[in-house]
């Protein structure tokens, strides 16, 4: 058990580690964006470095998630 522990905790640390690096690339793609006056494209970077510095958040509380009914 203590090893599904572990490795459950080593998954985690890498999920955040690989969501902080994308958050990073996303910001520094922005400012490369910025720097060549493309606006459009540097808005969408910082949006997606955004994302990734909340969907760490957001996997980490998945009770907090609305629940979805269908119809059937």
């Amino acid at each position: 058990m203590s090893n599904m522990m572990r490795d459950s905790q080593i998954m985690a640390q890498t999920k955040d580690e690989n969501l902080c690096y994308m958050s990073d690339m996303a910001l520094e793609l922005a400012q490369m964006a910025d720097d060549s006056g493309l606006a459009t494209l540097a808005y969408l970077f910082r949006m997606a470095a955004l994302e990734a510095s909340t969907a760490n958040s957001v996997l980490a509380e998945p009770d907090d998630l609305p629940r979805q009914m269908t119809s059937h």
